[in-house]
């Protein structure tokens, strides 16, 4: 008889040969094309990656082998969950695609359009022990609270200084880096929030020390400029069911309009910019870099470190960015926005912690910076969410992974030129508005400079 057990984030499978003369040939042939089976010598029969679970199952069966299948046990373990959430149409649509992929895909729908549910649809539909992992605390409580109030049963918590498990589990991307090892073999369902997190080498090895042959990942952006949503798709599955954000705007989300406003540097601003780029371009051109891709940003870093050239043209490149991002025109900008939005809620976008301070004690609107304390934060958001505050203005924190309020305007003075990091920005205005409302999203861009090129790659 073949055994299959979950150890220390793999699949051991022993064989009758084991400890005797037995012939594990059928076995052996069964395997043969499932990746990442390798005999193993120290404890006899075979062991694979625990993500090869499935593969290794599916491989037995269709060669008649039979197997005493103590992995199934515990990811197989059937609860009773019931939900009262009423699927919208693309949600039951994205979750069907889903279950038609064998469980186990990426699903992408904008900010706002309802993931959490649709994870929720899809532990019911499995009822099995079910691990949620997600970027940040912020999400975790959000997810906690949602999970203990949809199915009235205790969840349990990986991170925040808590590690209580329970059939349900919602951990943090870092804890369940340091368990998966561990519980890998106890939960048949994982659902992986802002999936693309995965994309980071660090966090690979949590879907690799998982079982579950159930995955279910989240995202509003899933595709990753380095190409890395590929990895994600050998992990967790192809992508099986996509909406943007044009698909749901007016019926769904909130309709949107984005409106771009072009401001001018001062004098002085503008002789900065030019011999701050003229100094960045020179070295450029010399080089061998191009500055195409990320690799050679990091090339330019690693070289400033020991040629003053290469440190020059860096000084001179932040100069320039600082300039074009942070210019006195889009603060005074700003100042006639606010105004026009006096009754609506607004959220201020910014690149830079020190512009939000800067507006902060002009406006004296209540800042958000990753210097900005869990309790602190979680305080703004609630007051802008009961309506104490009409504004806030934040750096780079409320692109994800924290549960924000409502807000119909958005402002983005400053910021990179990731479509997801756009696309996670205007997300946050397009909750539907109960008035039937449109949402709007400024973007202020400082003309003739290289913020033009960034503006246009996001979009």
């Amino acid at each position: 008889m073949t055994t299959l057990r979950f150890e220390d984030g793999t699949v051991h499978i022993g064989t009758d040969g084991d400890s005797a003369a037995g012939d594990d040939s059928d076995v052996r042939a069964a395997l043969a094309d499932v990746p990442s089976v390798e005999a193993d010598p120290r404890s006899g029969g075979y062991r694979a990656p625990a993500i090869r679970y499935a593969a290794v199952r599916d491989a037995l069966d269709a060669a008649g082998v039979d197997s005493d299948d103590r992995v199934a046990a515990a990811l197989d373990s059937p609860l009773s969950l019931s939900t009262t959430y009423d699927l919208r149409d693309y949600q039951r649509a994205a979750l069907d695609a889903w279950l038609d992929a064998d469980a186990a895909g990426v699903v992408e729908l904008p900010t706002g359009a309802g993931k959490t549910v649709l994870a929720v649809a899809a532990m019911v539909a499995r009822s099995v022990p079910t691990l949620v992992v997600v970027p940040t605390i912020d999400l975790q409580d959000q997810w906690i609270r949602e999970l203990e109030t949809e199915f009235d049963v205790p969840v349990g918590r990986f991170g925040g200084g808590e590690q209580t498990q329970e059939a349900i589990t919602v951990s943090t991307y870092d804890s369940a880096y340091l368990r998966a090892d561990d519980v890998g073999g106890d939960f048949g369902l994982v659902v992986f929030d802002e999936v693309h997190h995965l994309g980071g080498e660090g966090y690979r090895d949590i879907p690799r020390f998982l079982a579950a042959p159930a995955r279910l990942g989240l995202t509003a952006t899933f595709e990753r400029p380095d190409g890395a949503h590929e990895r994600v798709e050998e992990l967790v599955g192809p992508r099986v069911y996509r909406l943007d954000v044009d698909d749901l705007a007016g019926d769904h989300l909130a309709d949107y309009e984005v409106r771009r406003i072009e401001v001018e540097l001062t004098a002085d601003e503008r002789e900065t910019y030019d011999q701050a780029q003229e100094t960045f371009v020179n070295y450029l051109r010399t080089s061998g870099l191009s500055m195409q891709s990320g690799s050679d940003y990091q090339k330019l870093v690693m070289r400033s470190g020991n040629d003053p050239r290469a440190r020059e043209a860096l000084l001179a490149k932040q100069r320039a960015r600082d300039v074009m991002m942070n210019s006195e025109a889009k603060v005074d900008k700003l100042a006639r926005l606010l105004a026009r939005h006096r009754e609506d809620r607004v959220i201020v976008f910014t690149a830079s912690t020190d512009l939000v301070y800067r507006i902060s004690r002009r406006f004296l609107v209540p800042p958000i910076t990753n210097e900005t304390g869990t309790k602190e934060r979680r305080e703004i958001l609630d007051r802008f969410r009961d309506g104490t505050y009409d504004t806030v203005v934040a750096a780079n924190v409320l692109d994800e992974g924290v549960d924000v309020p409502d807000a119909n305007v958005g402002i983005l003075l400053s910021g990179s030129g990731s479509e997801r990091e756009f696309t996670q920005r205007l997300g946050r205005i397009l909750r539907p508005k109960t008035d039937g409302s449109t949402a709007t999203l400024y973007e202020l861009v400082s003309v003739e400079t290289a913020e033009e090129r960034v503006a246009a790659r996001r979009r």
